[in-house]
């Protein structure tokens, strides 16, 4: 599957005059959004939690970890992100794409609506 990239605003869900446009890397393999520090301090978001992931390489790191407001396609949810170390690439997660609802076209390289479930 391609890689590829989508447009989102991000803004502190406590201070909405706090926002930015960011490009962001469709990674259905990372289970949650992954901010870079400077788009964290840019925004004024908080990380009172922390999030244990598994890194490709197989190693368990804790990340610092928050909410933050990101609209796409004229859509807002309000979501948890992890706080990436320096280097990190800023990633849209999957629970953020169910959240929206959003599952990823890798040809047309793009989103795509995806209905929910209820059983």
């Amino acid at each position: 599957m391609g890689t590829f990239s989508v447009t989102a605003r991000l803004a502190n869900p406590q201070r909405a005059d706090q926002s930015l446009t960011l490009d962001l890397l469709v990674d259905t393999g990372a289970t949650w959004t992954l901010l870079t520090e400077d788009v964290v301090a840019r925004l004024g978001l908080t990380t009172p939690r922390r999030r244990t992931v598994t890194l490709a390489s197989g190693e368990r790191v804790a990340y610092p970890a928050g909410q933050v407001a990101i609209q796409l396609n004229g859509e807002e949810v309000i979501t948890i992100f992890l706080a990436g170390p320096p280097g990190s690439l800023a990633l849209l997660g999957a629970v953020t794409l169910e959240e929206f609802g959003l599952a990823p076209d890798p040809v047309r390289k793009t989103l795509v609506s995806v209905g929910g479930l209820l059983a």
